[in-house]
Formats: structure tokens, C-alpha cells, sequence
């Protein structure tokens, strides 16, 4: 079958399909994914908390990163592979150019995808130029937890919503070919889906997003699963059934409900 590419994403965007995306660490649990029909496998740093066992996602290197993103392009034949650069590797655009070139070049990555808002401007506009695309991240930034004081929703007063808006804005301006939303109100979400040409994929942003994205290990109820999870292999009958259904449940919009969202 072809190949997901970027372009694919806009397509689907274009046409009001919804982009379904999940986790992966691995290349046997990323071959269940491209075979269900997931069009988006993240390589994330959550790898830290469900692989590694940390508290945070803040531990997790580059080399980890490479590790477990190669092992998920050797499962995939499809599905486009987006790998997280991990805490502290961007810190400065020439620090980020270096380590993103390790992700694609070593861990077959095809895009990388960065948390933070339009500070990262002139890293996102130099990877691009460079040839390697970028997937933005706002709202709730797990790599700054410490900072946020706690794993919170983002943008719920008016001041915090206009600045996530104007971030979202130069992120794509720099040249971000997609954005991630995690724990935002719903109608944040939608607003920034309608300001941006480029998908924009939710967890924990409500149904308006362009597609969502899961943690594996949350989908399949494994540990505390967060408000705006659920547990589909429970009555699925095994692993390969839950994620087809997941698939299922987001084309379809049956996937997030209302119980899945915030205000």
C-alpha cells in the first residue's frame, strides 16, 4: 500500500478525514499498528514513563530516542513515523539540527516532532529549510512539567487561549507541517484547527481536532489511564482487535466523546 507522507496528512485534513495516530516503541506492537491502519506512528518520549519506568518523561535521551525509533521503522510498511526529540535536545537551532539529523538518519524517523511555542520559531523555520520536517506540540508540554507545576489543562483563560492561538500561527508560519494539542479545552482546540492549513491532532483536545493520538499503553488500560483515554481491548478480545477498533472509533468520531474532553 502507499505510503503516509505529509502530503497524505493534508489530504486527509482537506477532505475532513480523521488522522488516526497512536505510540509505539517498538517494531512488533508498530507492525500491529500499520496493519490496523494507523496512518501516524509516534515514537514518543512517554517511553520514559511506560518503557523505562520514570516518573517523567524528563530522563529520556537521544540515544533512547534513536534506539526505539529505529526498532519501530523496521515494523512499519505504511504508517508515517514521527519521533519526539526528547528534553534539553533542542535547546538552541544548531543543537537541534544536529540531533534531529541522529533521529532520521540513524532512527529512520521522517519527522520530528518538538514541544513549546514560538520561541521555537527560528529551530522549526532551520530544520525545515534543512530538509526535516517538523511536528509542533502546545498546550500541556510534558517535558515542562516541573515548570507547569503539574500535568494541568492549558489555555483555559481567555490571555492563554489568544497566546496558544498566536503560537500555533508561527509555528506553521515557520514551517511546522503538523501540530500536536494535548490538554486543551475543546473549543481551543477547534479554533486553532480552523486558523491552520496543516493537521491538527488532539489528546485531550475534544473531537474538533483533525485527528487524534493515544498513548498505546493507555489504550490498552494498562496503569492510571488519564480522563481523556479509554480502554479499548477491554471486551476486544486481544491487542491487534483493540487497536482496529481504535482506528475504527476515530475515523468514525465515535472516538473522543464528550466524557473524553474538557471546557
Amino acid at each position: 500500500m502507499k505510503r503516509i507522507s505529509v502530503t497524505t496528512l493534508r489530504e486527509l485534513k482537506q477532505a475532513g478525514e480523521k488522522i488516526v495516530c497512536l505510540t509505539a516503541y517498538d517494531a512488533s506492537f508498530a507492525r500491529q499498528l500499520d496493519e490496523a491502519g494507523v496512518e501516524v506512528i509516534l515514537v514518543g518520549d512517554s517511553l520514559g514513563n511506560v518503557i523505562q519506568g520514570h516518573g517523567t518523561t524528563v530522563p529520556v535521551t537521544v540515544s533512547d530516542m534513536v534506539y526505539h525509533s529505529a526498532c519501530v521503522r523496521r515494523g512499519v510498511g505504511r504508517a508515517l513515523v514521527v519521533t519526539d526529540m526528547p528534553f534539553m535536545s533542542y535547546a538552541s537551532p544548531a543543537q537541534a539540527l544536529g540531533n534531529a539529523a541522529r533521529l532520521m538518519s540513524e532512527g529512520g524517523a521522517e519527522v520530528v516532532k518538538l514541544e513549546g511555542g514560538a520561541w521555537l520559531a527560528d529551530t522549526v523555520r532551520l530544520l525545515s529549510e534543512r530538509g526535516i520536517p517538523v511536528c509542533a506540540h502546545l498546550g500541556l508540554l510534558p517535558q515542562s512539567i516541573h515548570r507547569l507545576g503539574g500535568y494541568r489543562v492549558q489555555g483555559r483563560e481567555s490571555a492563554a487561549a489568544a497566546e496558544m492561538r498566536e503560537h500555533a500561527r508561527v509555528l506553521a508560519e515557520a514551517g511546522a507541517v503538523m501540530l500536536v494539542l494535548e490538554c486543551v479545552p475543546r473549543a481551543l482546540a477547534a479554533a486553532i484547527r480552523r486558523d491552520l492549513a496543516i493537521p491538527v491532532i488532539g489528546i485531550g483536545a475534544g473531537a474538533d481536532c483533525d485527528g487524534q493520538v493515544l498513548v498505546l499503553h493507555d489504550l490498552l488500560g494498562m496503569g492510571a489511564r488519564p480522563k481523556f483515554s479509554r480502554d479499548f481491548l477491554a471486551g476486544a478480545g486481544g491487542i491487534a482487535a483493540a487497536v482496529a477498533h481504535y482506528v475504527r472509533a476515530v475515523k468514525s468520531g465515535e472516538f473522543p466523546a464528550a466524557e473524553h474532553g474538557y471546557d
